[in-house]
């Protein structure tokens, strides 16, 4: 394996795993070397290939923007095309509920029936534990929702899956804030909203899988309704 691609397989997995997120600065040079059992002349050309695929961008110096930042996932190919398009907010609601049911009921079926993604559900549930806490307002709760709902959609393994979810984030996070002044009891509703994501981890680590995609489809499709969402 290439040294670049060491690098981009840590940055990979530190973005699944929450350890790194967009914005985010990778750890120095000397830090990463030792890390990887590389060189500090090839981690310096690794984060040269990185920043050329558009996944760092690089300053020089000891200041606060010193360093190598993430500025796009990893399949920034593709996301960044989609990013485009979803990021203006123009699709129908309709029809993202409806790519939502199909990707993520596939994923919650396949991850329970091969058991697979277990570091990933870990980082699910971590942000469900995040969703427990006081005091959220609904758009602190729909960030996490929405970061949620991403992590589901990489445990399958499939990785055009996992890149169309993390797409959409932006325009998920959109239209589910935009509905809950529809909400007639937002307390409530946010109280129904965590057991339901408990119910679906339940049915994936217990490997029901299509009683984890019955779950997760009337999770997102009774959200849509009770919001009223056109």
């Amino acid at each position: 394996m290439k040294n670049y691609e060491l690098v981009l397989n840590r940055v990979e997995a530190d973005l699944a795993a929450g350890r790194l997120r967009l914005g985010g600065r990778l750890p120095g040079e000397r830090s990463l070397a030792e890390q990887l059992g590389i060189s500090r002349p090839s981690v310096r050309e690794a984060v040269r290939v990185l920043e050329a695929m558009g996944v760092v961008r690089t300053a020089t110096g000891s200041g606060p923007d010193a360093g190598a930042v993430i500025v796009a996932e990893p399949a920034s190919p593709l996301t960044a095309l989609l990013r485009l398009h979803l990021a203006t907010n123009h699709l129908p609601m309709g029809d993202i509920v409806q790519t939502r049911v199909l990707l993520e009921s596939w994923t919650a079926r396949e991850a329970a029936q091969n058991q697979a993604g277990g570091e990933q559900l870990v980082v699910a549930e971590g942000l469900l534990d995040r969703m427990d806490e006081p005091g959220l307002t609904p758009e602190e709760f729909h960030l996490l929702d929405a970061e949620f709902h991403v992590a589901l959609s990489a445990l399958a393994g499939n990785v055009l899956i996992a890149a169309v979810m993390s797409s959409l984030r932006t325009a998920i996070h959109s239209y589910v804030l935009a509905a809950v002044p529809n909400l007639a009891d937002w307390d409530a509703t946010a109280v129904g909203l965590r057991a339901e994501h408990r119910s679906i981890v339940a049915a994936i680590r217990a490997g029901q899988g299509d009683e984890a995609a019955a779950l997760i489809t009337a999770h997102i499709e009774g959200f849509y309704r009770a919001a009223q969402l056109r």
